[in-house]
């Protein structure tokens, strides 16, 4: 690969356009024993885990660099050849060993949660703008690092070698300790299981993991899809301190008893769930495409409780319904959820289900993606009542956006991410109508991700628009306009103020 600024787009994407794939990854090296980091050498006056030598110089740079002065240091090191893909690598390396997914999965963690959405925009846009998103990134990941100093300054430690299990012991020793919900013996297991497991087996324990809880409003889901299509393009080889970053955030559960030896709500759909898993046969997955029934269970999950979720929607997998029908109602749910609450919690729905339905496309075992599927409509439900506590949710609904007329100047993408800063459901009703007659979807998608680049200023701006940008192609066309029109209620405004980064970021990078 050309290492340089200039690298063509068709070797750009022939290094990362495996982002979407199933996981297949090309490096599959057994990570050797990491180093540990002397006291001479450490920075922050602990044994913090030590990265390979090849990466290790510039994950370094990226935590010493200023924040006023990242988006220069780095724009040089591109310039002097190194490549976008060990800038991605940095990027993530640097999150996992400074920013600490606790007390919650989100907040300044979104420094490596938000790793894979700026990826995703690059790979999606022109030559000139393709480092846009990862500069940005640069830049945001010095904020989370400086919140997380002023919170108690945490790195992750090297790994306790001692406890490492042996390879034909570590899937177990992992399953054990995940179940218990063991902080400590999880975070040897990982080690051993990355180092002798190979990326598929990984990934379908951390599927499994990621999706039993709703604690951190779907950010654990969000972060197994996250990492391990990160490394699809950084390679295997960095994985175990991204999977040990994953282990300790999928075993947060800030403020309450084990949740092993307690009877908590967040897993009450889990253990519906279950229930299920074992009295499906092969055949759960080969049953037959049904909008109307997309439909009714899209009224279904209005009301629903968690628990009720998981039960409707096995019934329906167990009638022969397809489900892609599922699917549908689930990202028309989340869609909705957009329209009647605009905020944190409806594009939290939106990004956690296209993380659960990513998973549930790469998986391999049956039951593992029978449970994405089921704890995926049981979010559902918990994303409705956490809209509740946050204000008031207006009655409008996803099937109803196809009946209303549309404003008489909402006639094309210029002026309907005009609208979005006056009215969004006229924007809303634009985008629909600009849809139904013809208009191009990718025009939307190009403009919508061209105003994230100018006018995003939060993590969640890249997270919400890579997730539903992307799903608009997982949606049944029948239903694929609703969802893209319902999404105007996120989307940046072509009035919005710019974040002010973007004409630093191409002068520096030339």
């Amino acid at each position: 690969m050309n290492r340089t600024a200039g690298t063509p787009r068709r070797s750009f994407l022939g290094v990362c356009g495996g982002a979407t794939a199933a996981l297949a990854l090309s490096e599959l090296d057994i990570i050797n024993h990491l180093p540990r980091v002397s006291a001479a050498e450490a920075t922050l006056g602990q044994q913090a885990v030590r990265f390979s030598d090849d990466i290790e110089p510039l994950v370094r740079l990226l935590e010493e660099t200023p924040r006023n002065r990242v988006v220069e240091v780095f724009a040089d090191k591109v310039r002097s050849g190194t490549s976008y893909r060990e800038v991605l690598t940095a990027l993530l390396l640097a999150g996992v060993r400074n920013v600490e997914p606790r007390p919650s999965v989100g907040f300044k963690f979104h420094a490596v949660l938000v790793v894979n959405s700026a990826h995703l925009a690059s790979l999606a846009s022109p030559d000139q703008d393709r480092w846009l998103p990862i500069f940005w990134a640069l830049d945001y990941f010095k904020s989370s690092q400086a919140r997380d100093v002023q919170e108690g300054n945490w790195t992750m430690a090297a790994v306790n070698e001692s406890s490492v299990p042996a390879p034909h012991q570590a899937r177990q020793a992992f399953v054990d300790a995940m179940d218990n919900w063991d902080v400590d013996a999880a975070d040897a297991a990982v080690a051993g299981l990355v180092r002798s497991a190979g990326a598929n087996e990984v990934f379908e324990l951390m599927a499994h993991y990621g999706c039993r809880d709703f604690r951190s409003i779907g950010h654990k889901a969000i972060f197994v899809a996250n990492s391990f299509r990160t490394l699809q393009c950084i390679g295997w080889r960095y994985a175990e301190p991204v999977l040990r970053s994953l282990t300790y955030a999928l075993l947060n559960h800030h403020g309450e008893p084990n949740p092993s030896t307690s009877d908590l709500t967040p897993d009450a759909a889990w253990r519906v769930t279950d229930s299920f898993v074992d009295g499906f046969d092969d055949q759960w997955n080969s049953g037959k495409l049904d909008p109307s029934v997309t439909v009714a269970h899209l009224q279904t999950l209005r009301d629903a409780t968690p628990e009720q979720a998981v039960r409707e929607t096995a019934k329906l997998l167990q009638s022969g319904i397809h489900p892609q029908s599922i699917a549908d109602a689930l990202f028309l749910s989340a869609g909705e959820m957009l329209m009647q609450q605009p905020g944190i919690i409806s594009l939290h729905s939106s990004t956690t289900t296209n993380a659960m339905q990513y998973a549930y496309r790469t998986a391999r075992d049956p039951k593992t993606r029978l449970r994405l599927l089921l704890q995926n409509a049981a979010f559902i439900p918990h994303f409705r009542s956490s809209m509740q506590s946050r204000g008031k949710v207006a009655t409008k609904t996803i099937d109803q956006l196809q009946d209303l007329e549309a404003p008489e100047q909402a006639t094309s993408v210029t002026k309907i991410f005009e609208l979005i800063n006056d009215n969004r459901e006229e924007a809303s009703r634009g985008a629909m109508a600009f849809l139904a007659t013809g208009g191009q979807a990718e025009q939307m998608i190009h403009t919508a991700r061209q105003l994230v680049f100018l006018k995003g200023n939060d993590s969640h701006d890249y997270k919400f628009s890579s997730a539903v940008l992307e799903d608009f192609y997982a949606v049944s066309p029948k239903f694929r306009n609703s969802y893209l029109a319902a999404s105007t209620y996120l989307l940046p405004g072509s009035r919005d103020r710019d974040n002010g980064l973007v004409d630093r970021i191409r002068s520096a990078v030339g």
